[in-house]
This record gives C-alpha cells, structure tokens and sequence, in this order.
C-alpha cells in the first residue's frame, strides 16, 4: 500500500535524523499509485487516539489573542469545508486560487481542496489585478477564495469564476462561514493518484511573465519529508516558519514537513516586524524549531538576542543563503548555529546542514537523502568540482516538480542532458559540501575575473553600518565590470561620505584585491514581494545609467575619490 511505504519512508528518516550516512544509504523515495496524503496521512493522523488531540494548528496574534486546533478538529473541520465547496460546484481537477492570510481558513481549505481532488493555486495577499488576471487565465481558474477585505482586488479580474469570500459577508460573493453547517463526514468520489496535480505555483517573474511550476500529490506531500529531515523535526514539536502564504516556502514548512513528522504547526502574526516580540513568543510559547529568511535573521541580531533563555532545539535558514555573520552572531548569543537549506519552488530541499552533521561556515551542506546532486561545468557538460546544481534524472527526485505546465520549450531546456538545472551555480568540496556561489545569472566578471555577489555581499554584512547589501557589476571603460554595492543601513549610521568610508575600508581589509568593491551607493534594496533581492533590477538601472557613457549617478562614492583608499 502507498500509505505504508510512505510512513516506512518516512520513519526512516526520523529514526536517523542525527545519522546522515545511513539516512541516505538506506532511504528510498515510496513508490505510490493511489495516494491523497490529507485523507490517507492526516485524517490517520487524526483518527489515532495517541495523536488525535495534539495540536495540529496554533495561531498567536501581536495583539495576544490566539487560538489552537488539533489533529482531530482540523480533520472535521475540513470534511465540512470539502463537503460544502463540493455543494458549491468544486470538483476533481477544478483550478483554485487561495488567496488567504495565516488563518484558520487557509489551512482548513488546503485539506478540503486535497481531499476533493481539486489543483490549488497558492496567491500572495499583495498580488495586484493584473497578477491575478494572468492567474484566472493562465492557469484556467474555475474558484477563488479570498479574504473579504481583498475582494476588491478582484473587480477588474474578468472570467467566469464562483467567489468565494472568507470573513465578513461581500455582496455578490458566496460566504465561507456556511462551510461551517455541512457535514462532518466526507466520502471522496474516487481514488486520488499520486502523479495527479495537486499545485500549480506562479513562480516570480524578473524577466519574462511568471512561469507555472506543477506539483502532483506526491511531489510536495511526500517530497518534503526531505524537508521534514533538514529541519530536524520531531513529532510533537512545535515549529514555527516565517513566511507568508502564496509561497512555496508557506508549503515547505507550514504544512507539509511539520505534518509529515505530526508536529504543530505555529504561527506568530504581526502587523510591522518586531524583534523583541518575536523573541519573547518563542519563549512563551516553548518553540522547538524555527525557519527563518535570511531578511529575518538579519532583522534579529540587531536585537538583544542574549536577553532572553531561546528554548529552540533547531534554527534553520531557506529562500537564500545565510551570510556567514548572522550565522556565527545568532551561534554567539544562543549557543545554536543556523543551518542553511537549498532548494526551489521546483523542487523540496536539495542540499542542508542536516542535524548532529559537522557545519563548515559559508557552506550549505550536503546533498539531502533521496537527491543526486551534481555540479554540472557549463562549458563541457561534464559534472565538475564547481558548476551549476544539477539533479540527476536517472535517479529522479519525488520532490521534484512534473514540469512547467504548459511549456514544452522550457522543460526541454532546463531538464536537458539527463539532468534538472536549477540555473544555480554551486562549488563542492572533498567531503561532499557545497558552497553556493549565486545564481548563473548573478555571477559576473570583472577584469575577466569571476566575481560571486554573495560571498562579497556577506563580507560587507559584518560590518556593523550593513543591514542588508546587494552587490552587481556597474560598468567601467577600463576593466569592463567592477563591483558595486548597493548598500541598506542598519540604525543609527548615516549615509555619508564618512559611513561610505569605513564601509569601504572594512571591504578592503577582508577581501581579496581583485573582488573589492569600487563603488557604493546607499538605498532601499528592491525585492519579490516574496523577500528575495532583485539584484537583476539593479544590474539593469546600472546599464542603464552608463548607456550613453559614463553619467555618475548622485550619492555614489568611489574609492578613487577617497584618499584613503587610492592605490
């Protein structure tokens, strides 16, 4: 039976969560034909009377109010919302957008729509009309249940879509709150198989329209037991990851790792960030484990990290990597290092610092059980000590994606040559670890010297005046490229000459002659609405700015105009 390879698998993997060579000598992805993880995994989970009453579901509002839900009630709760949206015309294979906040709702609407078969379309709340009328049709939507204060953001979205508000009551929408009177009892209409969609996720577009990232019933569900593995997870622990839904990060570890391992999903939910809030919620509330962006764990170490007795077992990283600095300031104060994690919307975690493993600081680890990494030389095809992280088709991931939905083009290219190409670039060393150099696109050279953003990006970020840096190649007549900073100031530093200075200075000092930064300008740094820097806008408002020769843009500072610093 499916269910019973997957729970074998999956115990496997918390038996050995501290053994990393057995884990992969002896784990194997389930093999599944029949399989709906939320009715054979999670209803399980909420029909055994040993788990049953554990909570599945604990939410905190900044305000104080909160409110927890076990295995066994979120199981109920959501047979009614599948049985109601059936009633309102959702069906096996029906497109769904879910465009909530971290609320009951979402959750419960997540089983439902699993348990009746029906594709989720995960939205971000930020997302603007034209956003969701590419969604509507692009992805051939039939549903929509959105939060009533947003509806609005539907008015220009035409298409012929049954709506569905969550909240107060919106004229013209149908009211979810009637969810709540259907039955508890929930038949399915026919067996679910594994390779049938379950996610069609609108990927961040830079350059081009968002590309539709498809994941099946197993590749998500069950993919993330690697997930479950990197983050450390045990059952009954209670986890909190930072992130907010519409993402494939909100997936990863706000639902499927934590059930897989029947822990308990935590949330905090604030208005504006606070550190010393965040801080003291961990402590109340007996956190365990905790996934955080980099953006946040660079947000707390500028709190008195050392002023509260941190109750967490695990800390760990994902959506891009951890500067080496905030590593080794959260490792000072709490005795605990961050554990960084890769992986993409296409797939689950590829390669972690995994728990009880040795860490090397700056790399991201190994490849996780279940995944056959290569570094794949772009210019011979050849795997390689450095290269772009490739997966090996031959042992194909279940945590990798089926494909692009509806673009053949693209999977013939990013799945050529018998691997998946992330189109990240990545250097391995005699033991296995890898370092992660930045995206293929990313990396440039200057003076024909290679020339990886992020490992200039973290040395600026131990010094004390940088929050948040973004280095990218701003032309030059002589050496072609040379690097620039774009550089967020933490509080309390101004940015002036003299802050662009010691800034300058400190890059000098641990920084090889050949990667210095040359240039430095201060400003907000543009980012996705799911966090990551868009370090391509920036490249472009640099060739931009030099196109009709070389016009210095206002408030950059130069190292040859600084004494100090000419050589």
């Amino acid at each position: 039976m499916s269910i019973a390879e997957f729970r074998a698998a999956r115990d496997l993997l918390l038996t050995h969560r501290e053994d990393y060579d057995t884990a992969c000598r002896e784990f194997r992805w389930p093999r599944l034909g029949e399989f709906n993880w939320a009715l054979d995994h999670f209803d399980a989970v909420a029909a055994d009377p040993d788990t049953a009453d554990r909570p599945a579901l604990w939410i905190v509002e900044q305000e104080g109010d909160e409110g927890r839900w076990t295995y066994a009630e979120l199981s109920q709760r959501s047979n009614r919302v599948a049985n109601w949206l059936r009633d309102q015309g959702v069906g096996r294979g029906d497109r769904l957008i879910l465009m909530l906040a971290n609320q009951l709702e979402l959750w419960e609407t997540i089983l439902a729509a699993m348990k009746l078969g029906a594709v989720i379309i995960p939205a971000s709340t930020l997302l603007a009309a034209a956003d969701l009328r590419d969604r509507v049709e692009r992805g051939q939507v039939r549903h929509v249940v959105v939060r009533s204060d947003i509806t609005g953001q539907f008015d220009d979205v035409p298409g012929d879509y049954t709506r569905i508000s969550v909240g107060t009551p919106v004229d013209g929408w149908r009211d979810y709150a009637q969810a709540y009177e259907a039955s508890p009892e929930f038949e399915p209409d026919g067996p679910t198989r594994a390779s049938d969609t379950l996610l069609l996720y609108f990927t961040s577009g830079t350059t081009s329209l968002p590309k539709l990232v498809e994941h099946t019933h197993a590749s998500y569900p069950v993919g993330h037991l690697s997930t479950m593995y990197w983050i450390g997870l045990r059952p009954g622990d209670v986890h909190l990851n930072i992130s907010s839904p519409g993402w494939a990060k909100h997936a990863w570890s706000n639902v499927f790792a934590p059930w897989n391992a029947e822990a308990t999903i935590f949330i905090y939910n604030y208005n504006r960030f606070d550190p010393d809030g965040l801080l003291d919620t961990l402590v109340r509330c007996g956190v365990d484990t905790l996934c955080a962006p980099p953006t946040v764990w660079r947000m707390l170490i500028q709190a008195d990290l050392g002023r509260v007795l941190i109750p967490l077992r695990e800390a760990v990283g994902a959506g891009e990597p951890l500067n080496p600095e905030v590593i080794e300031q959260v490792e000072k104060a709490w005795g605990l290092r961050i554990r960084d994690g890769f992986g993409q919307t296409e797939t689950t975690v590829q390669v972690a610092n995994t728990p009880g493993q040795p860490i090397k600081l700056g790399s991201m680890g190994r490849a996780v059980p279940g995944y056959t990494v290569e570094l794949i030389d772009p210019v011979t095809g050849e795997p390689s000590d450095e290269g772009e992280i490739c997966l090996d088709l031959a042992e194909r991931p279940l945590g990798l994606m089926a494909g692009y939905r509806d673009d053949e083009e693209r999977n013939a290219e990013v799945m050529a040559g018998g691997y998946y190409h992330t189109g990240d670039v990545g250097a391995r060393d005699e033991e296995g670890y890898i370092t992660y150099v930045g995206r293929s696109d990313d990396v440039f050279k200057a003076s024909d010297y290679r020339i990886s953003p992020f490992e200039l990006e973290s040395v600026l970020i131990g010094h004390e005046a940088v929050a948040e840096a973004a280095v990218v190649p701003s032309p030059d007549p002589v050496r072609g490229a040379v690097p620039k900073a774009y550089v967020l100031l933490a509080g309390g530093h101004q940015p002036d000459r003299d802050t662009a200075l010691t800034i300058l200075r400190f890059a000098r000092e641990n920084l090889a002659p050949y990667k210095r930064i040359r240039r430095l300008e201060f400003a907000e740094l543009p980012k996705t609405i799911s966090g990551k820097i868009r370090r391509v806008q920036l490249r472009d408002r640099e060739d931009e700015q030099y196109s009709n020769g070389e016009v210095r843009p206002e408030g950059e500072y130069r190292d040859t105009d600084i004494p100090e610093l000419r050589s």
